[in-house]
C-alpha cells in the first residue's frame, strides 16, 4: 500500500510541475496538435491528450477517450514532454540500457529468470505478431531484433534470445547514446514496461 501510495504521490507531483510549464513553448518545441483544453501527443502508438488544466490524460481507445493516469503512462510521457533538452538530438547508435546508470545498475537483471524473455521463449509468435501490429522495424542482434518508436523520434530496441541448458532466455534493451537528452534513466523503467504492455496488447489483437 505504502508503495502504491508513493505512486500517486509521484503521479501528482509529476501534474503539478506539468502545469507551471509554458504550454505555448511545449506546443512548439514538440509541434503538438492542442485546443484550449488539450495537448494532443503520441506515444508507443497511441494517442493521447493530456488536460492543460489539471495534468490528467487520456488515451484513445476504439474512438473514445479514456483514462490513462498509470503510473508509467503519465510518468514516462510527463518526462518526455517536460525535461527533454532543447538541443535534443538521435545519434542513431545504439547502447545498452543498463549502461545509462550506475555500474550497481550494469548486468543486474541478466542473471536472473525473466517473465517477458519466457514468453517469447515458448511463443516466438507472441512478439512477431506484435510487431507486425504495431509497425516496428528489424534491426541487427540477439536471435531476435526490433525497434519501438516512444515518442519524438526516440526508440527503444528490444533483443532476445532463446535460452539453452546454461542461460535463461534474455532479453536486453538498447537507447540511442543521446537518450538522456530525452528522458531520465530511471524513467527508461517505466517505458520498458510500458512497452511490455504495448506489445502484450498488440498482440492478442
Amino acid at each position: 500500500m505504502a508503495r502504491a501510495n508513493n505512486y500517486l504521490i509521484q503521479a501528482q507531483q509529476a501534474k503539478t510541475r506539468f502545469l507551471t510549464y509554458d504550454q505555448e513553448k511545449l506546443i512548439k518545441k514538440f509541434n503538438l496538435q492542442s485546443d484550449d483544453q488539450f495537448l494532443y501527443l503520441t506515444m508507443l502508438y497511441k494517442q493521447y491528450r493530456l488536460s492543460r488544466t489539471t495534468g490528467d490524460l487520456e488515451r484513445l481507445e476504439d474512438e473514445s477517450w479514456q483514462d490513462a493516469n498509470t503510473f508509467e503512462e503519465l510518468l514516462t510521457l510527463l518526462d518526455l514532454l517536460c525535461d527533454s533538452r532543447d538541443d535534443r538530438y538521435l545519434t542513431n547508435r545504439w547502447q545498452n540500457m543498463q549502461t545509462f546508470g550506475l555500474q550497481f545498475h550494469q548486468n543486474l537483471l541478466e542473471d536472473r529468470a525473466d517473465p517477458f524473455a519466457s514468453r517469447i521463449d515458448q511463443e516466438p509468435e507472441f512478439l512477431h505478431r506484435a510487431v507486425s501490429a504495431l509497425g516496428a522495424e528489424g534491426i541487427a542482434g540477439g536471435d531476435m531484433g526490433y525497434a519501438f518508436e516512444l515518442f519524438d523520434g526516440l526508440r527503444i530496441g528490444l533483443l532476445f534470445w532463446h535460452g539453452d541448458e546454461e542461460f535463461f532466455p534474455r532479453v536486453r534493451y538498447l537507447w540511442d547514446e543521446n537518450a538522456k537528452q530525452y528522458i531520465r534513466y530511471e524513467t527508461m523503467y517505466y517505458a520498458v514496461n510500458l512497452l511490455h504492455q504495448r506489445i502484450s496488447e498488440a498482440a492478442a489483437k
